[in-house]
């Protein structure tokens, strides 16, 4: 694929091989300029929306004073001595010099130079950098990632200005060429992680990266993909990202995504969120086990009920008032099963549609829905109401690949109870405790760590968060 004599000397058979490459005549953005520096016939090549003008344009001004005995034959001393910007690369071969172009930086070539002259005059299209929508907090920063990955490695750098802070970057996919940053520190690294995370990103053969972080995703972990607990937590918030490198992980960024993959990823990882530490210990500490509290109940509340409302002799004293003996059409089970089916339709159809049509999407599924479907008896109040709550908790926290993980073993577990009652629920418990238990990090450690090696100290902490003095 390198050509090391791309780029020639003789400017009318480079040229005539960058034309053919690039479709000069059949692509409308990339666009070339033919001119004269020096009595030395010379043409930029750059694609139009990337290439700011203003910066050309003084370049051009400031070459058209070169005199015929400056240009000389040396690029490097031409590019050090005439082109007053920071990133300049000169490179002769194929690929860098086309990679760099496709990249948005301007070609510069000079008749007689056997390099190019890559001259960094990008600004990429970006949208102003805010709050995540997803990722919001009551205390805080208020910035955000955006799809630019320059502009996200300049929000950790900004909170990270430690010398032991590295970025690295590195591209993947034969006809995308997506930049792909790796992030950490150097002297809080597990470096074997980061080592196999270099090398399996160095082996990835894919065309492109189509969906970002989620196609990368897949060609990084290719394990089993029958437990659905996260293997990759992501976050659109520079203050977490930078947080969570300081304690040693890497952080991931692809360009055109504004979220950042960290790894590796535990159960515990996955329930903190930025507000626990943007509050007193005490306040951050209720958070967190709140959090965890109504991760657990989402799993459970549903199964429960489904197993008393099956055995209403086992439902004890103190919970007689959940008992009803109302009339349904419909039997519990095909009753939550529905539901499950239809708080995801819910949530699809509030995902695409307009703003402004949100309010009567929430009317027509609350009197519709809710008040009809229990009037003609397709579904009952007590279904209803613990639904709700359930829907309700899986979003108290902000991670959705662990609220559908939790929802696919609640099925499991309602599916089991319904079949084989008490042992059925408890059959469905233990195979939620051991996709938790036998589930393994990206690093191959336990994913329940540091419950499993026990670390009794650190486990508190992942509940009780404490002051950073006492650290």
């Amino acid at each position: 694929m390198v050509v090391s004599n791309f780029i020639t000397g003789n400017l009318s058979e480079d040229m005539n091989k960058i034309d053919r490459m690039l479709h000069i005549n059949e692509s409308f953005d990339i666009l070339k300029k033919q001119t004269v520096i020096g009595n030395h016939q010379a043409v930029f090549y750059f694609i139009n929306g990337f290439c700011q003008e203003d910066l050309m344009q003084r370049l051009e001004e400031s070459l058209y004073k070169i005199r015929e005995a400056d240009v000389g034959k040396d690029p490097k001393q031409f590019a050090d001595r005439f082109i007053p910007y920071v990133e300049v690369d000169l490179y002769a071969d194929e690929y860098n010099v086309i990679k760099f172009f496709l990249s948005g930086v301007t070609c510069f070539l000079v008749n007689g130079f056997q390099k190019a002259i890559l001259i960094d005059t990008r600004q990429y299209p970006a949208r102003n950098v805010m709050e995540p929508e997803k990722y919001k907090v009551l205390r805080g920063s208020r910035d955000g990632f955006v799809e630019t990955i320059v502009y996200n490695t300049a929000l950790i750098r900004r909170r990270i200005r430690s010398p032991e802070y590295l970025c690295e970057i590195v591209r993947a996919g034969e006809s995308s060429r997506t930049d792909i940053a790796i992030c950490y520190m150097k002297d809080r690294v597990d470096p074997k992680l980061l080592a196999r995370i270099k090398k399996q990103l160095s082996q990835i053969r894919v065309d492109a990266l189509p969906m970002n972080q989620e196609s990368l995703a897949e060609c990084l972990y290719k394990g089993h993909w029958f437990n659905p607990f996260p293997k990759f937590r992501y976050t659109e918030r520079p203050d977490t990202a930078a947080a969570e490198i300081l304690e040693g992980q890497i952080a991931i960024l692809v360009d055109n995504s504004p979220a950042a993959m960290l790894l590796p990823t535990t159960i515990f990882d996955v329930i903190e969120e930025a507000d626990d530490y943007y509050f007193p210990p005490v306040t951050g500490t209720y958070l967190r086990l709140a959090r965890a509290f109504m991760a657990l109940m989402s799993f459970l509340l549903i199964p429960l009920f489904l197993l008393f409302a099956n055995n209403q002799e086992l439902i004890p004293q103190w919970l007689s008032f959940a008992k009803y003996n109302e009339v349904d059409y419909v039997p519990i089970f095909w009753q939550i099963m529905l539901l499950e089916l239809s708080i995801d339709g819910l949530k699809l159809a509030a995902i695409n549609t307009p703003s402004t049509l949100n309010t009567p999407l929430s009317l027509i599924a609350a009197i519709v829905i809710g008040d009809y479907a229990v009037q003609t008896h397709w579904f009952n109040p007590h279904t209803m109401l613990y639904m709700a709550v359930v829907a309700i908790a899986n979003f108290t926290h902000e991670n959705y690949e662990l609220a559908y993980s939790i929802k696919f073993l609640r099925i499991i577990a309602v599916v089991l109870t319904q079949l084989f009652g008490i042992y059925g629920f408890i059959l469905g418990c233990i195979v939620a405790v051991l996709a938790i238990v036998l589930n393994k990090t990206i690093a191959e450690t336990s994913y329940i760590e540091p419950l499993l090696p026990f670390r009794g100290k650190a486990f508190l902490e992942r509940f009780f968060r404490v002051s950073l003095k006492s650290k």
